[in-house]
């Protein structure tokens, strides 16, 4: 079993993708954020094998404009050399990427413009699959697409246009539940029909569900009916609600107390969680599930986590320090029910500035009088309103960077 996240890689260092806009898409912008992009992409995968993540999504937006004629470079031949390294280093360390077209890929339209840019856009995460050198198992996930008024014909529809995809496309696509339109009966009997493997959502099902008498193995089991050998381990989406929030919302993190339930009643399929703090829930779910149950685990994320939660809440610091002196105990369902709890606090001002007192000591003896006048200047202006927390961390983030502080560089703090 794999667990992975998508896209963006929350808390971590030196992980940001970089775009431009159709005035700034010059050649020599769209080759440096290529290039830019494919680095920090190897950088991710470098953070993913050491928190031990191997399922991964891929951005779509990671070549500018990648599926436009506005890019016409021959970026997989021109960039040959960073594809081949970054697909080795995937084949070593056996890791699945795939890709996730966004909401304006529509297949199924009854406009035969959008059909075509929707065809370009899957050549294109194709395209870039392939210059990776993935095998089939690296996926294309795609939505049907909309109702159109006779969900009958939208359905045909999408039959015949696949049809006209390339095999390389084909090989790789697979179809989602969605939240809106087609629910799991729909794209199970799509899939049968075109033989094309489903990726069953467990969100959208609660939204838009087919049979409401079924539970969540059911239709993972029917949906592995789809999957044939060479298209990998079946491949699901599992997210929680967001309270409060529209239906369908994704939660800000992963409850590992109902994930592991949810966990006892599946198979064994790869997981890809849909969730707003992204690796962190997947580092989360990886530490509930681990082979190797050591506080060591525990007291890594600890290390990255602390002053976060001494921000937010001190006396669930005080809590989290106890319940890791237990150096025989594994308690990750209550130690990361703590972290929640605690991030879902709103911090007092206090509370800010001491946290930023604690971090500002790892330089206090070597920070230069500049630096200390600096420092002392942007706390003062925290506490008159005219500097948010965010720009004091950016302050000691900087210094952090020129001090190689490498313990602080990789905790949390100053990135959320």
């Amino acid at each position: 079993m794999k667990i992975g996240y998508a896209c963006l890689t929350l808390g971590v260092y030196n992980t940001n993708f970089k775009t431009c806009t159709l005035k700034t898409a010059t050649q020599e912008n769209l080759l440096n954020i290529t290039a830019h992009n494919l680095e920090t992409l190897d950088r991710i995968l470098d953070y993913n094998i050491k928190m031990g993540i191997t399922l991964f999504r891929i951005s779509s937006d990671i070549i500018p404009f990648g599926s436009s004629p506005i890019n016409d470079l021959p970026w997989d031949e021109i960039f040959q050399e960073r594809f081949q390294i970054i697909g080795e280093k995937l084949k070593a360390e056996n890791i699945r990427v795939s890709m996730h077209p966004g909401q304006y890929t529509v297949l199924n339209s009854p406009n035969t413009e959008v059909v075509k840019r929707a065809i370009e856009d899957l050549n294109y995460h194709n395209r870039f699959l392939t210059a990776l050198g993935t095998e089939k198992s690296s996926k294309i996930i795609l939505h049907i697409g909309g109702i159109y008024s006779d969900k009958t014909a939208a359905i045909a529809r999408f039959g015949k246009n696949y049809q006209l995809l390339s095999q390389g496309v084909k090989d790789r696509l697979v179809i989602e539940n969605d939240d809106k339109s087609y629910n799991i009966g729909d794209i199970l009997q799509i899939g049968t029909t075109n033989h094309i493997p489903v990726v069953y959502d467990n969100l959208h099902n609660q939204v838009l569900p087919f049979d409401v008498s079924k539970d969540d193995n059911y239709f993972i089991t029917l949906a592995n009916q789809t999957w044939q050998a060479d298209d990998g381990r079946q491949k699901i989406h599992y997210s929680q609600g967001a309270p409060l929030k529209r239906a369908g919302s994704h939660s800000r993190t992963i409850d590992l107390e109902v994930f592991n339930e949810f966990l006892k009643s599946i198979p064994d399929v790869d997981i890809m969680l849909e969730v707003k703090d992204k690796n962190l829930s997947a580092v989360k779910v990886n530490n509930l599930i681990a082979d190797n149950k050591n506080i060591t685990n525990l007291e890594k994320e600890w290390a990255r986590y602390k002053y976060n939660i001494l921000e937010h809440d001190p006396n669930r610091y005080k809590e989290i320090r106890n319940l890791l002196k237990n150096k025989a105990g594994y308690p990750v369902i209550e130690f990361y029910a703590l972290i929640d709890q605690a991030l879902a606090t709103e911090p007092t001002e206090g509370n800010q500035l001491n946290a930023a007192a604690h971090v500002w000591g790892y330089f206090k003896n070597e920070a230069t009088e500049l630096e200390k006048k600096k420092y002392i200047s942007y706390i003062g202006s925290f506490k008159k309103g005219t500097y948010s927390i965010k720009a004091v961390k950016n302050l000691l983030l900087k210094i952090a960077e020129k001090y190689e502080n490498d313990y602080l560089l990789n905790s949390y703090y100053f990135y959320f």
